[in-house]
């Protein structure tokens, strides 16, 4: 390992610029033709991100605001790097930007080879293999890693079965367990071609892997099937899917096309376009696209078609009336059919599979094993082949990471029962999601499904609530439990719960929404960062309905029962703003219901609440004349089509070619000003000098690896509430003017190794950070602080373009955020000037407009 430091570098870092998204594609791979087995997987399938951090302001009106931003990465299908589009899991935001591409792979892979079979290598852990060049992978060994540690640590967790899969896991050849792994990661268990499978650098014999696999073994004597259930998420499935699920006698770890496929519909879903129509030609049948193609050869076939012709697959947990691939059947589909040519469904059955080739399909109840063993591992139920890589590459780096205590519990799943009820309840979770966020607009039938899954999980809820409560009053010390009751049952039934809320109001159920919102305030454990949406809609409802839901008995009138719940209402945006726990971006919101309210009851001015000193400025309007160039036939990365970056001339520093926003920070500086265009890396800088003892503070479970640029929880609810004390305490600190004197000393001790830290960018100069501070009011710079502590997750987004600060002729700071012609602010963008003008610090609107437009 040392001869392997001593020749990693440390990538230098580049100036503190603004950092592009990336705009890459997820090429689809027309040779790789798949007939996907779904089950609601543990963390949802990335073309349909959910964001499960629950810290951002999620009105229950407004689902969409819950998304976070995915950030596409490319895949090229079987046989190069399989990497799906997915926004940055719990795991990978805690470790530093590590390079993870094919270079780096073939780096560690070169490295692994060229290490003796030492006792503490990884080579011993996998049974003493000897690593040989082109025998060695980071995947398998990250793959290897993760379950190492759950079976040392956690092994009670899984039953004899189980283990004795694990165990003959370990016996298959390398090139088998590559093969296996590299499907694995595509996260849904698909049927493959072997024949395009590629991989050929790295397996020698893809028939002699692809049988190993497929290979039956029999679970030891006397001990019994496995059934894993989740009944909720599974309430539709029949008989012959379930049975697929089952760890019963004999197991593999894949499954063959010969034993599996039956149907014409299932087997045609496997071709591509051209061999379908190559097909139909040959069955003289007609097809504007491909299910169109399938239906009208299975309707020839004298078969139904049936919904795997319509985009749907076996073991699908999610009602298929739900499914966004989903299309109605012709009018004229046949029916059962007594005429139906057993000899004719044959022909074109083997003529498919004739062109497919064997086909080979991860087993179903091994990959939910495998899955349910990673879920341990990460203690989340999100992860990606950069989770599972990302840990052996940053240990290997040449990094300085900060000191703290790397604290694994074992115990944080009690019981199997335990780790399989948080599992069902995260698949009833991804269920309930997909019918309400993926699948277009609900229907009522969606709606009362969510209302049925409800109902059926409610007292559950209940029962989880109490035990979680009494936990937190006897068991855990203060804070301590907020991120473990994340991987509790009751944390996705909490969310479910939120979600059923919606659908009561949406169904015009007001009475029942104001309950539940009323029984999710009540408690306090549990997506904490919800309490203000909750607090907004329960005021709405009290407000606008519950006069003629509830009517009090005491009052006769009309007029009187709405004064009585308005008053209701009043008391409920006191409590909201009394709440420690409901957050700062939601104040002006309720303050202004709340003053709104007070003056519809005519309450004396004495008594009404007064907002002045916190009352929103309007951004100030800037106009910065430019020369702009156009040039012909500007296109954006990968050619999808005109760019919508705008360039300009910078007058100011030689006339070059710049960005609207390097144009404008030239024209304020003209003006006096010292400024970045760093959108919120500076922010995000001045963060983690101002917490970095906090921020390494020790939480248990939350220092996972000695490897982590930040705690796991930071980019969750969990995080503000476990550190609660020590985090007001530092804002005091910051309110008081201390910020300058905490950045001197934490740059005094750490530039030097420039130590890994989430957020912090060493390239701002001390002298610049240290002016920067002085100009910031300190209350302001404290309530930046409290919002970015409180919603880490998502708050990195929507902060004004420009920073900018002048010690002269007194000391202030400028937020400006840079338009150009038809540019619109977004809600993100809105919400973050709402938070600084709220503070007190001075937003601008600099708008800029082209005084000359010149052709290039």
């Amino acid at each position: 390992m040392d001869a392997w430091l001593k020749k990693s570098a440390e990538a230098p870092a580049g100036p503190p610029t603004k950092k592009l998204k990336r705009e890459q594609s997820n090429a689809s791979n027309e040779n790789l033709s798949t007939s996907r087995l779904d089950t609601p997987p543990l963390k949802p399938l990335p073309e349909s991100t959910l964001g499960e951090e629950d810290t951002g302001p999620s009105a229950l009106e407004d689902e969409s605001s819950e998304k976070s931003e995915t950030e596409p990465e490319t895949g090229t299908g079987i046989g190069t790097e399989d990497v799906h589009p997915s926004r940055r899991t719990a795991i990978e935001s805690s470790l530093p930007e590590v390079k993870s591409d094919k270079e780096a792979l073939e780096e560690y892979e070169t490295f692994r080879a060229s290490q003796g079979d030492e006792p503490d290598s990884a080579a011993a852990r996998l049974n003493s293999r000897k690593w040989v060049r082109g025998k060695s992978s980071l995947y398998v060994d990250a793959f290897n890693l993760a379950l190492d540690t759950v079976l040392d640590e956690e092994s009670h967790l899984f039953d004899e079965n189980e283990r004795a899969i694990f165990d003959q896991w370990n016996r298959l050849s390398y090139e088998a367990q590559f093969l296996y792994v590299r499907l694995f990661l595509r996260k849904t268990s698909s049927w493959h071609r072997i024949a395009r499978i590629g991989y050929h650098h790295d397996i020698t014999d893809i028939g002699a892997a692809v049988k190993e696999l497929q290979e039956c073994h029999d679970h030891p004597k006397g001990s019994t099937a496995t059934r894993i259930t989740h009944p909720t998420a599974e309430a539709d499935l029949d008989s012959s899917a379930q049975d697929q699920r089952v760890l019963g006698d004999s197991f593999t770890f894949a499954d063959a096309s010969e034993d599996f496929i039956y149907s014409i519909e299932e087997a045609a879903s496997l071709l591509n376009l051209d061999e379908l129509r190559t097909l139909a030609k040959d069955a003289k049948v007609h097809g504007k696209n491909k299910n169109d193609l399938i239906k009208s050869i299975c309707k020839m076939s004298n078969q139904q078609a049936s919904l795997f012709s319509m985009g749907l697959r076996r073991s699908n947990t999610v009602d298929s009336t739900g499914s966004p691939n989903t299309t109605t059947p012709d009018a004229d589909s046949p029916g059962p059919d007594n005429r139906e040519s057993p000899n004719r469904r044959k022909y074109f059955l083997n003529k498919i599979l004739d062109t497919t080739g064997p086909c080979i399909r991860l087993s179903l109840p091994v990959f939910e094993l495998f899955e349910r063993v990673h879920l341990v591992f990460y203690r989340s139920t999100e992860w990606t082949e950069k989770s599972l890589t990302t840990i052996i590459l940053a240990k290997i780096s040449r990094r300085n990471f900060p000191q703290y205590i790397v604290s694994r519990s074992a115990n944080i799943f009690a019981s199997r029962d335990h780790l399989l009820e948080f599992e069902a309840a995260m698949r009833t979770q991804y269920a309930v999601d997909n019918i309400l966020e993926f699948n277009g607009p609900v229907t009522e039938t969606g709606f009362r499904k969510i209302i049925d899954i409800f109902e059926e999980l409610y007292p559950r809820w209940q029962a989880l609530i109490q035990e979680e409560q009494e936990k937190e009053n006897r068991v855990y010390e203060s804070g301590e439990g907020a991120y473990l009751r994340r991987l509790t049952p009751a944390h996705p039934y909490t969310r479910i719960i939120h979600k059923a809320a919606y659908v009561f109001g949406r169904l015009r159920d007001h009475r029942r929404e104001h309950a539940l919102l009323t029984e999710l305030l009540e408690q306090r454990l549990f997506h904490l960062a919800r309490r203000g949406a909750w607090y907004q809609r329960r005021a709405l409802l009290e407000e606008n309905y519950m006069y003629a839901l509830e009517p009090d008995p005491s009052y006769k009138d009309v007029d009187t029962q709405k004064r009585h719940w308005k008053q209701i209402a009043i008391t409920t945006c006191e409590a909201a703003l009394e709440d420690r726990d409901c957050h700062l971006i939601y104040h002006y919101d309720i303050q202004k219901r709340l003053v709104k309210l007070e003056r519809q009851l005519r309450i004396p001015k004495r008594l009404q609440h007064d907002f002045g000193h916190v009352r929103l400025q309007k951004p100030e309007e800037h106009y910065v004349e430019g020369i702009q160039l156009k040039k012909d036939s500007i296109t954006s990365k990968l050619g999808r089509g005109p760019s919508t970056k705008t360039i300009w001339l910078d007058e100011a520093e030689g006339s070059g070619e710049c960005s609207v926003e390097a144009m404008c920070l030239s024209w304020y500086r003209s003006q006096g000003w010292k400024g970045y265009h760093a959108e919120g890396g500076i922010i995000r800088t001045l963060f983690a000098y101002l917490f970095f003892d906090i921020l390494f503070l020790y939480v248990p479970n939350v220092f996972q690896t000695a490897y982590q640029t930040c705690p796991l929880d930071l980019h969750t609810d969990a995080f503000y509430p476990t550190r609660a004390s020590e985090i007001n305490h530092r804002l005091v600190e910051i309110a008081n003017g201390d910020a300058a004197r905490i950045i001197a000393e934490v740059d005094t001790r750490e530039r030097e190794r420039r130590t890994c830290v989430v957020g912090l960018n060493w390239d701002y100069e001390r002298a610049d950070l240290l002016e920067l501070a002085t100009c910031f009011d300190g209350a302001a710079l404290a309530a930046v602080c409290k919002v970015m502590a409180q919603e880490y997750g998502q708050r990195g987004g929507g902060i004004p373009d420009l920073i900018l600060w002048r010690a002269e002729p007194e000391r202030e700071c400028m937020f400006a955020e840079v338009k150009s012609a038809n540019d619109r602010l977004s809600d993100t963008q809105r919400l973050w000037i709402h938070v600084l003008t709220g503070a007190g610090i001075k937003v601008a609107l600099c708008n800029a407009v082209a005084k000359e437009v010149r052709e290039v």
